[in-house]
């Protein structure tokens, strides 16, 4: 729904400890891969819960919940109840820099499902207007909006979503340790029993994608990043990525070229990292230093060149590549 993946696991095969079960497949048009150590195969479960999120929050699904929603002039029943309190939560702590009511812009500028001409600026100020989380209204079981023209987008917290819900269903059957990956989103909890280590994931370089700008050692810790060089467009030689400020309609102009995001949970990392990415590498290093809940490795530009900050409780665990 969002982006490829961003993220390659490392797994170390070394001694012969309890073996691992490894699974894959596609959904949310992206790929997954799970690593868990259990004597139960759990695919078929895992792939019935993909089926279910895909029908409740995939707006390239013209029958899941949210098109439903989407569609409709007042609101409906929903069952994308976590993922809409998640998105209200981070609305309201990144000072509305993420917001998921961006879906007329999304489709505006060709990054959605409805596809159509670049717009304008007299385009961009109309959407606008009903552009805004404080025009949608929810309570347990049903969601509604000030404006029928309003409507809901997930791309930027679906897939991260995705992920803790196949990691909550893994750890009720009792799997500790397991590493959960989602299109580039996912959950490293636990530690990888075959090599006796925390779980290491390796984070593209921005510039290169052919390369890894660093490893990282992860346990226990949810991870996902935004970066701007998969998913674009380029009009008369300028290119636009798909991170739309809500504030002004337009794809964001950032100097960040990546920002990975690391949380308790991997639907809060996804809608931070879409948050950060709108923010540039100052306000979200100044935002960042008010959520010690939240760490971050931002890979941005300056005059002379690229540069990378780690959050403090991170850093040690960052192992750059020459």
């Amino acid at each position: 729904m969002k982006k490829a993946s961003l993220f390659l696991l490392i797994i170390l095969i070394g001694c012969d400890r309890e073996e691992a079960i490894r699974i894959e497949g596609e959904t949310m048009a992206t790929t997954y891969h799970i690593t868990y150590f259990h004597d139960r195969d759990f695919k078929k479960d895992i792939d019935s819960l993909f089926v279910l999120v895909n029908k409740s929050i995939n707006t390239y699904d013209s029958t899941s919940q949210i098109s439903v929603f989407n569609k409709s002039k007042t609101g409906t029943r929903f069952n994308f109840f976590p993922p809409l309190m998640k998105a209200k939560e981070v609305y309201d702590a990144s000072g509305g820099t993420f917001d998921p009511t961006v879906m007329p812009l999304v489709n505006a500028w060709d990054f959605g499902p409805l596809k159509g001409d670049l717009p304008d600026s007299a385009k961009i100020d109309s959407l606008l207007s009903f552009v805004g989380f404080d025009k949608v209204r929810f309570n347990n079981d049903s969601v509604w909006k000030t404006d029928p023209r309003v409507q809901l987008d997930f791309g930027g917290i679906g897939q991260g979503y995705g992920a803790d819900v196949i990691a909550n269903f893994l750890a009720s059957k009792g799997v500790e340790n397991m590493f959960v990956e989602l299109g580039g989103e996912g959950l490293a909890l636990g530690h990888n029993l075959e090599t006796g280590k925390a779980w290491r994931i390796a984070v593209l370089d921005p510039q290169n994608t052919d390369q890894f700008k660093a490893y990282v050692s992860l346990s226990d810790r949810a991870f996902t990043t935004s970066g701007n060089y998969y998913n674009y467009r380029e009009v008369k030689g300028k290119r636009f990525g798909h991170t739309i400020d809500p504030k002004t309609g337009y794809p964001a102009q950032t100097s960040i070229l990546s920002v990975t995001v690391f949380a308790k949970d991997c639907t809060t990392a996804d809608a931070w990292d879409t948050a950060l990415m709108a923010m540039g590498h100052e306000k979200a290093i100044e935002v960042l230093k008010g959520h010690p809940e939240l760490e971050a490795f931002i890979v941005y530009l300056k005059s002379d060149g690229s540069a990378t900050y780690a959050t403090p409780g991170i850093a040690a665990q960052i192992e750059m590549n020459p």
